[in-house]
């Protein structure tokens, strides 16, 4: 993140030369396309497989209504009081544990939380819960609204907003400043809540940022839903193919990608520079600068996925056309291998400063809980071997598995002749993502 310290550490964290990584991971993915195309030649992802049922007890404590209403509620408390700091705490972040609320446990946690154990926002959202009771109290559905939701919206929503917290996070002067960490949130509340009471949950489901992106990683978790509804165990990449195909599809999926990307090469230090002259200059043309970069490093990932999806011969111009939004959830799999690479320290070490900051967040010399007798306990920083192996292997996972996705998904779509030539360029892609993607990771 733009506004603490990543804890993500150079090309040192690697317990092998980055060039071995490289040309390693290019070459893991160049076999896995090889051994998917002689050995997987049928589609297999059937997200309304049976899978395998969980225990009645089990299911019976998932699907509680009590457990479910019990953590919205704590998550509605929980966002009153962290609002509550943000507004009336100390205005200085290394005091305020609001902004680490937001980048550490939402942005991060969440999503994290999300390929355990599936679409844990749609659960803890404060936004449904306040409209679960405005629509109780006047007696109106959830599902529906006063105005349908237009299907060319799509993702786009989600989309827009995606990239307004990014561009919070990695362009905006202070994206650590209480006040624009809680104006952007309340502006989240506010607009997410008007849009269910106007539109019924289609709108959190499309929408919604946080929402949109905690269920696109909850597609990877081994929790699924049966025909009937029921929980089930089921193969991650199977529930990774029942992912909903609306325009806009990739558009968020460039943006999450892209984001993640930027994020690293923000880090370089001619890119540093480049931004301190032009902040000599002004900060507005600093601010534009970044902007410019953030939205060029999204319209590669986006263009570069959009082209080499329709890169494909046997199909009417309309069916190619609909390509890129049908293959979009292969993405997802190499955005959770990122989020793990690029974040994990984060959320471990820097999640336990925001939780320390608990102990006084008003500034009246508190001390809940005993939290500020705590330390951070450095449990990756000081393990940069380790560290390294997980990232490379979170990144080359992730794309492997998305290799795997897009493959059985063209073996449905595109016709016998075209199913492997017709994958060549998305092959293509998917190595230049790994190679640019561990490059910037690591030389960072």
């Amino acid at each position: 993140m733009a506004w603490l310290a990543h804890g993500i550490g150079g090309a040192t964290d690697l317990p092998i030369p980055l060039s071995y990584a490289l040309v390693g991971a290019a070459w893991a993915l160049t076999f896995s396309f090889a051994l998917l195309a002689f050995a997987w030649k049928h589609p297999r992802l059937d997200p309304l497989s049976p899978g395998i049922p969980l225990p009645a007890s089990l299911r019976a404590i998932i699907d509680c209504p009590t457990l479910r209403g019990g953590l919205a509620a704590l998550s509605v408390t929980a966002t009153v009081i962290v609002t509550a700091i943000a507004l009336f705490g100390s205005h200085d972040p290394a005091r305020n544990p609001a902004p680490g609320v937001l980048y550490v446990f939402l942005w991060v946690g969440v999503m994290a939380a999300s390929l355990l154990v599936g679409p844990v926002w749609k659960v803890l959202s404060p936004a449904r819960a306040m409209h679960r009771l405005l629509c109780h109290l006047r007696r109106r559905p959830t599902t529906t609204g006063p105005i349908d939701y237009p299907e060319s919206w799509g993702y786009w929503p989600a989309a827009a907003a995606l990239f307004s917290f990014v561009w919070l996070e990695l362009v905006y002067p202070n994206p650590g400043a209480v006040a624009a960490v809680t104006i952007w949130f309340l502006g989240y509340l506010t607009i997410t809540t008007t849009g269910l009471l106007l539109f019924g949950t289609v709108w959190a489901e499309r929408a919604d940022p946080l929402e949109v992106y905690s269920s696109l990683l909850g597609r990877l978790s081994p929790l699924g839903r049966s025909k009937t509804g029921a929980p089930v165990l089921r193969s991650p990449l199977a529930n990774l193919a029942g992912t909903p195909k609306h325009t806009g599809s990739v558009a968020v999926a460039a943006t999450l990608l892209g984001s993640t990307a930027f994020d690293s090469f923000t880090m370089f230090p001619s890119w540093r520079a480049l931004l301190a002259n032009a902040a000599t200059t002004s900060q507005l043309w600093s601010t534009t600068l970044a902007t410019l970069g953030l939205l060029g490093f999204i319209g590669i990932v986006g263009g570069t996925f959009w082209l080499a999806a329709r890169a494909t011969g046997g199909l009417t111009p309309t069916a190619r056309a609909h390509l890129p939004t049908e293959l979009a959830h292969s993405i997802t799999p190499i955005i959770a291998g990122y989020l793990i690479a690029h974040y994990l320290t984060f959320l471990v070490e820097k999640g336990q400063a925001t939780i320390i900051l608990f102990a006084d967040p008003f500034q009246r010399g508190w001390n809940l809980a005993g939290l500020a007798d705590r330390d951070i306990a450095y449990l990756l920083s000081t393990h940069p071997a380790l560290l390294g192996a997980i990232k490379v292997l979170a990144v080359l996972l992730g794309h492997i598995l998305g290799v795997t996705a897009a493959h059985d998904r063209c073996l449905r779509l595109l016709p016998p002749a075209h199913r492997l030539t017709g994958q060549l360029a998305l092959m293509l892609t998917m190595v230049g993502f790994t190679f640019t993607g561990l490059y910037l990771l690591f030389e960072a």
